[in-house]
C-alpha cells in the first residue's frame, strides 16, 4: 500500500511540476525578448551618439576655420 501512496503523490506533484516548468519557460522567453529589445535600443543609442559626435566634430572644425579666417583678416 505504501507504493500506491507514493505513486499518487508523484501524480499529484506532476501538474505542479508542469506548471513550474511552463512558468519557467515563459519567464525565459520573456527575459530573452527583453534582452533582445534592450540590445536593439542600446545599439540605436550608440549609433545616435556616434552621429552626434561626428556632427560636433564637423561643427568644431567649421568654427576653427571661421576663427582662423576672421583672425587672418584683410592684409
Amino acid at each position: 500500500m505504501a507504493s500506491n501512496s507514493n505513486s499518487s503523490n508523484k501524480q499529484a506533484n506532476n501538474p505542479t511540476d508542469d506548471a513550474h516548468a511552463e512558468l519557467t519557460a515563459q519567464l525565459e522567453e520573456l527575459l530573452n525578448t527583453l534582452s533582445n529589445k534592450f540590445a536593439g535600443v542600446s545599439s540605436e543609442i550608440f549609433a545616435k551618439m556616434d552621429e552626434m559626435s561626428r556632427r560636433l566634430d564637423n561643427l568644431e572644425t567649421q568654427l576653427a576655420v571661421n576663427n582662423r579666417d576672421r583672425n587672418a583678416g584683410p592684409s
